[in-house]
């Protein structure tokens, strides 16, 4: 039996989660800078248009996922891609007083609107995250994976914020297997989504946003690609569950 391979080396090669994106950017510093520009510029919206397009059911699935994913009373919780803090309000109400949570986002923007008593939001990315070794007993990212520049570089530093024993859960969106159900989303996420938010939406480049977000998801690497990269990058126990067979959540803990 092969032994798992250090999170160092397997950070070493480096895996974006999709090719790049020429209707958007050229290059992966402009990249950065687009992502930055789009979420610091919609922020303002984000909320009132995930509300809309999740048709309200948005908390109590970000709830349920946590609770099958583990998340305690008391946990020591790092949010990565914590944005205007969607999960990490969630995450708040089940660690209780007793708990605390570190938000990390690259968008200042996003994080202004993340009403979060007692949070300590940092700037920061994914790929080099502004945590202590093993600060965190759990760590989680929001439906912000398909943003990351390299996927085995934030892997190794999940696990490396995570405590020995600690427990990740990553959400995403994940195209449907059907050709049928697949057309579908991409209808819904592509046309509907960006109309709604020209007609809800305060800023100018909110439909820009939405339609920006399907086009990452249908690049995505596939789910077993993210298992793969999970599991090369020395975590154990990893489990994908599937709802409505496109709200992925990964789960995965670091070898105590």
């Amino acid at each position: 039996m092969s032994a798992t391979p250090e999170p160092d080396a397997a950070a070493a090669r480096v895996q974006m989660p999709h090719t790049p994106l020429p209707d958007y950017y050229r290059d992966e510093a402009e990249h950065q800078r687009f992502l930055r520009r789009i979420f610091d510029e919609t922020a303002s919206d984000y909320d009132r248009i995930e509300r809309v397009m999740a048709l309200g059911t948005g908390p109590r699935y970000r709830r349920m996922a946590l609770q099958r994913a583990g998340l305690a009373p008391g946990d020591r919780v790092v949010d990565v891609g914590v944005g205007t803090g969607l999960l990490a309000r969630e995450a708040c109400a089940r660690i209780g007083p007793a708990g605390s949570l570190v938000g990390v986002d690259p968008s200042v923007g996003m994080m202004k609107h993340a009403a979060l008593p007692g949070v300590e939001l940092r700037v920061g990315r994914a790929e080099e995250l502004p945590c202590a070794d093993g600060q965190a007993d759990f760590l989680t990212m929001g439906h912000a994976f398909r943003h990351v520049s390299d996927v085995n570089r934030a892997l190794a530093e999940f696990h490396r914020v995570l405590r020995p024993g600690g427990k990740l859960l990553i959400l995403e969106i994940s195209r449907p297997k059907g050709a049928f159900g697949n057309a579908l989303l991409k209808a819904y996420m592509r046309l509907l989504v960006p109309v709604i938010a020209r007609v809800v939406a305060r800023e100018r480049g909110t439909s820009e946003l939405w339609r920006y977000y399907w086009d990452t998801i249908e690049a995505c690497i596939p789910p077993a690609q993210i298992v793969a990269a999970l599991e090369a990058a020395g975590f154990q126990a990893v489990r994908r569950h599937t709802e409505v067979g496109i709200f992925s959540e990964y789960t995965a803990v670091r070898p105590g």
